[in-house]
């Protein structure tokens, strides 16, 4: 059994996930971009169709691409920091399990020589890749994007949830955006 299909078979944390496994994730040896985000919501859960909600439609906007283009595993990757369905707490969805990014991310990540540029959604995939270099919090550490640069992005999370955020922050849509869409764009030009 190869990489994949033992990521895609993974019930390591079967017991500690209510609402069952359903490991949802994309990768591709051809793969450019790798998108490493939180962890599935209920409606992923239940389809099996990475960012295929309201936070993956903003995540589209902000990439400047359609759902063919997004959807192309050669293209982009898709590796959530927890690949299966968390669970809904009292605020939302709770953290993505601990387990799943140490015991999955790094042999994915080596079959993927391709990738061009990381983008980091939200603090849980910040505090992973970017360690201590990253800022005191998620708004500082997304105002200096260009510090990670080629290789990271670090962005807020597309969620609704988030609308406020980006209402107190409209230079992340200002300044961000643009430069997220033109790497986006000369890269799957290459």
């Amino acid at each position: 059994m190869n990489i994949i299909e033992q990521a895609r078979n993974c019930t390591t944390c079967a017991p500690l996930l209510k609402d069952g496994v359903r490991p949802v994730f994309t990768v591709h040896p051809a793969a450019r971009i790798n998108i490493i985000g939180q962890a599935p919501g209920r409606k992923v859960h239940e389809s099996g169709i990475p960012w295929n909600d309201a936070s993956g439609k903003r995540l589209r906007e902000w990439l400047g691409v359609d759902n063919e283009t997004f959807y192309t595993p050669e293209l982009f990757a898709i590796m959530p920091m927890g690949f299966c369905f968390p669970g809904t707490g009292k605020s939302g969805d709770l953290p993505p399990r601990p387990e799943c990014a140490p015991q999955w991310h790094q042999p994915l990540l080596r079959m993927m020589p391709n990738i061009q540029l990381t983008l980091l959604f939200g603090l849980y995939a910040q505090k992973e890749y970017l360690g201590k270099t990253r800022e005191k919090n998620l708004t500082e550490t997304v105002r200096n994007w260009h510090a990670y640069l080629p290789d990271f992005l670090p962005l807020p999370h597309p969620s609704p949830r988030n609308t406020i955020w980006l209402r107190k922050h409209p230079w992340f849509e200002e300044d961000v955006v643009p430069v997220l869409r033109e790497r986006v764009k000369r890269i799957l030009a290459s």
